[in-house]
């Protein structure tokens, strides 16, 4: 061993983890070490390039940063960097600079990937090991997207254009064009917010019509407009302006209006195909023109799995997609066939009333009439209105359900009071295919119509739910059916049904059983959220679990989630069917691991689920 070399191995064995290599791998390492001087100020690493070798200081310092340009870390001598690009897909997702003048040792990928799979200890350094490690790569995606970390304030460029509501239209026009403002807010006596009125209401309401200068504006706003908060994420102005079909928000603090973001403002940051999808299916005049938009949903999907979205994000953002078709055939349906003759709510059921749809699903829904209902006089309206938009659901791309929950079978097209009823049975009375279809109808959300019965209905749901400790009982069995794919030694078990061999479902052995098992916890604290992740901020508040265990049954559903929804991105990439259907020989060893522990803390929760609810207790 020469000079230099001797000097390099002394400094290794004073940072971990390189301070952990045996002799041999210290070997193959000095054999192909590189050394590079960077000098302050200068790039070394830059976003997406292909993700050669991995880093480390000897002196100097780096500053590494996330993908938007926030900072993500500053290290120094003994500092490294580079290996999550080696670790997932060769390319750079963390850019890095010389802060000052730099030397680093270069490890070439092939040994770094050696050192990975070889040695234990390093490999066990550089990931951080069990929940910790998996909390890290979770946190990973919520930091390097801005519409997670972003308040919706930052996007006000300037103060809004406020004016009475006895306005005339003339007057308020030429305010506009002085403040180049889009829209502008309508204020009562007090200046508390009644409307708003934008640019293409003035197209709309006034032009089309044909409405005199001298109109007020009251009369053309829209009253009692969505806002935002502004000090919430500039995702849940995304989500509201999806489900909502608007185009702008005013900004609200301490009551008062501070501003007025529009879809141009988000266009500027990520996921604008959604918007302008939602955009473009409510423009829709035919069932054809909806079927043509599939492919639109495909990239839209695909776009935001590669802008880093996390799976709260795209589950969210399909699920407004979806809930914009069903609105959109239900309007079509009345232009055909009238108003319904009686009040009436459509209802989303399971993952779409979740808000955490994806691209591979198919179509669970039903329909509440109002107690005035009669089949003799109103059945063939609404068994018409229910076929056309299931079997336009279908032309878009929601397949049949094969289990027929669906507003076209008539078992699930009832009045009111006969829901009310049903849920009451299969609560009071668990039964197999009661609680089978607990699974999908308590997940439910009302899209269209009256949905003030859907309201109804979830609160039954709650209030009987959470009281009755033989339905909890029962639906934890019914949630310990599906299992985590971890064999006695924790690795893999593999499907062995049809062409699916040797892959992991990962909904069937996954996200399904956590949304099960979070279910059963949300109704015994009677919480009021469908969406799991917010349901599980309501049963940590509950107290009812170990600290700790929601924050990693949390990271557990997102890494699930998210190994899901990058297949399904990738199989639409290479133009092939997405489906569920994983294989854990494709993933990269640090997914693989971060996988193992994600289904560990599944089989822990379901373990603990077994316990508190074991059908002895509570009787």
């Amino acid at each position: 061993m020469n000079v230099e070399q001797q000097e390099i191995t002394e400094f290794f064995q004073k940072h971990a983890p390189l301070n952990t290599l045996s002799e041999a791998q210290l070997q193959l390492v000095l054999s192909n070490l590189e050394i590079s001087y960077f000098k302050a100020g200068s790039p070394i690493l830059n976003f997406d390039k292909p993700s050669n070798y991995w880093f480390v200081i000897r002196s100097g310092a780096v500053e590494v940063f996330r993908r938007n340009g926030q900072l993500y870390n500053r290290l120094c001598e003994g500092g490294y960097f580079g290996e999550f690009g080696l670790l997932r897909g060769k390319k750079v997702r963390f850019p890095a600079k010389a802060l000052e003048d730099t030397l680093c040792y270069m490890i070439p990928a092939p040994v770094f990937t050696s050192l990975f799979e070889q040695c234990e200890a390093f490999a066990d350094y550089v990931e951080i090991e069990d929940h910790t490690r998996l909390r890290q790569a979770v946190s990973r995606s919520h930091q390097n997207n801005v519409l997670f970390t972003s308040n919706i304030d930052q996007l006000i460029s300037s103060a809004p254009l406020c004016l009475p509501g006895h306005t005339p239209l003339q007057e308020a026009a030429r305010h506009m064009v002085q403040t180049n403002q889009t829209a502008l807010i309508v204020q009562d006596e007090a200046r508390a917010l009644i409307g708003i009125v934008s640019d293409q209401d003035f197209r709309d309401r006034v032009v089309a019509k044909g409405l005199p200068y001298s109109t007020p504006l009251r009369d053309i706003m829209t009253e009692t407009p969505k806002t935002v908060k502004h000090n919430q994420l500039v995702f849940e102005a995304m989500m509201l302006m999806l489900r909502h079909n608007t185009q702008h928000l005013p900004v609200m603090k301490n009551g008062e209006v501070i501003g007025v973001v529009s879809q141009s403002d988000l266009v500027k940051y990520q996921s604008r195909n959604s918007l302008f999808l939602v955009n473009s299916i409510f423009n829709a005049g035919s069932v054809e023109e909806l079927a043509a938009l599939k492919k639109d949903v495909q990239d839209a999907f695909v776009r935001m799995v590669q802008e880093d979205a996390n799976s709260r994000m795209v589950g969210s953002a399909m699920a407004a997609i979806g809930r914009s078709f069903k609105q959109k055939l239900l309007e079509l349906a009345v232009q055909q066939f009238g108003q319904p003759p009686v009040p009436c709510c459509f209802l989303a059921l399971g993952s779409m009333a979740r808000e955490e749809q994806l691209i591979v699903t198919d179509q669970d829904n039903a329909l509440v009439l109002a107690d005035t209902y009669s089949p003799d006089l109103h059945g063939e309206y609404f068994e018409k209105l229910a076929n056309f938009v299931c079997d336009g659901l279908d032309a878009c791309g929601y397949d049949y359900c094969t289990g027929k929950i669906m507003a076209s079978n008539p078992q699930w097209r009832m009045p009111l009071a006969a829901w009310k009823q049903t849920f009451t049975e299969w609560i009071e009375n668990p039964s197999p295919e009661g609680l089978l279809n607990s699974n999908v109808f308590f997940d439910l959300d009302g899209v269209w119509g009256e949905t003030a019965f859907a309201n109804q209905l979830n609160q039954l749901i709650r209030s009987k739910g959470s009281s009755s400790y033989r339905f909890l009982s029962s639906m934890v069995r019914n949630a310990l059916l599906r299992t985590p794919p971890l064999g006695f030694f924790k690795d893999f078990v593999m499907e062995t049904d049809g062409s699916q061999t040797k892959t992991i479902n990962m909904k069937r052995r996954g996200t399904a059983p956590l949304a099960d098992l979070i279910r059963v916890h949300a109704l015994s604290v009677g919480s009021t959220s469908r969406n799991s992740f917010s349901r599980l901020t309501d049963i940590e508040k509950a107290g009812i679990l170990v600290k700790g265990q929601v924050a990693n049954i949390r990271d557990s559903m997102e890494l699930i989630a998210m190994v899901r929804i990058r297949h399904q991105a990738l199989s639409v990439e290479a133009g092939k069917q997405p489906d569920n259907n994983v294989d854990p020989r494709q993933l990269s060893d640090f997914e693989r691991k971060n996988l193992k522990d994600a289904f560990q803390i599944l089989s822990d929760a379901q373990n603990f689920l077994k316990f508190r609810y074991q059908s002895s207790r509570g009787q």
